[in-house]
């Protein structure tokens, strides 16, 4: 067992697993409505349109957090104002808004070669490097983003399935995709520094993608996808401590593997259950079928 406990005796990777744990749990929750609603685009070009802020922070020698959550909600405000104003899809609005953030992003970096190595760190992150305040500021953004979902959970189910119902049930659809688009924002900008602004995607889809092989509530999908990350953190916090590798890319690499594995088992179950000549399980997705929209609505 020494190859388990000697990478943990060690402070820092302590810190880098409690941390990648609280990361995997914002993540999780986050990221289950990001596969419901079909998300991913999104939530992808939130973690490349922090890089201009993020470098203005730090030729200014401000916290790069600070400049990572100003171009996050740049993005979100910027979406939402050419969705509602202008005749461009959702899609095109997101795709424009992360192309140009992420080519100021770019030119801003091109201007100082100190950048060399900081890029690195803005781009894959250095789980390794999280301190007690860092740890202290995932624990509050994870209650936040438990506190939220809790609170407007029945209004995002509505507005995943039938906004026009959530809008007859009073559930304030407008509102509710406000604060969804404000839980992706704040799960990117509260994970980057763990994972870095291109990995942290992985960890926001991945696991929730695998727990939906398996259940199909969406609370359990949460509960599941936090498991399976803080799982993948471990995992990759191992190889890499054995194998030498970047601890951010390892993490983000082994959760991705999750959903190959559990996709793997799910068919395995099912090849055994047919031959046992039990009857098939019912498909588990991360997204009720249309006959369950209305009682799924009232029940949540």
């Amino acid at each position: 067992m020494t190859w388990l406990t000697d990478p943990l005796s060690a402070d820092f990777m302590l810190r880098a697993l409690l941390g990648g744990v609280l990361v995997a749990a914002i993540c999780a929750v986050v990221g289950t409505w990001v596969v419901v609603r079909g998300m991913a685009f999104l939530g992808e070009a939130m973690a490349h349109g922090m890089l201009p802020g993020v470098a203005l922070a730090s030729l200014l020698g401000l916290p790069v957090i600070v400049g990572a959550a100003v171009s996050a909600m740049v993005m979100s405000l910027g979406v939402g104002l050419i969705a509602r104003r202008g005749r461009l899809s959702s899609d095109t609005s997101i795709g424009l808004l992360f192309v140009g953030m992420l080519a100021l992003g770019v030119i801003i970096v091109s201007h100082s070669r100190s950048f060399a190595v900081d890029l690195t760190a803005i781009l894959f992150g250095d789980v390794l490097a999280i301190d007690t305040g860092d740890l202290a500021g995932l624990a509050a953004a994870l209650g936040v983003t438990v506190l939220v979902a809790a609170l407007f959970h029945r209004a995002f189910v509505a507005l995943a399935f039938d906004p026009r119902l959530a809008r007859t049930l009073g559930l304030r659809p407008r509102l509710a995709q406000v604060m969804l688009v404000g839980l992706v924002t704040l799960a990117v900008v509260a994970s980057y520094g763990a994972v870095g602004s291109l990995l942290v995607v992985g960890l926001l889809l991945a696991p929730a993608v695998a727990a939906g092989h398996w259940v199909r509530r969406i609370p359990a999908i949460m509960l599941l996808a936090a498991l399976l990350g803080a799982t993948a953190v471990l995992g990759g916090l191992l190889v890499s401590w054995h194998a030498g590798t970047a601890a951010g890319a390892t993490i983000a690499a082994a959760s991705v593997t999750l959903v190959a594995v559990s996709a793997s088992g799910r068919r395995l179950v099912a090849l055994v259950r047919a031959r046992a000549g039990a009857p098939p399980a019912a498909p588990s997705t991360a997204v009720l079928t249309a006959p369950d929209q209305k009682d799924a609505i009232v029940a949540l």
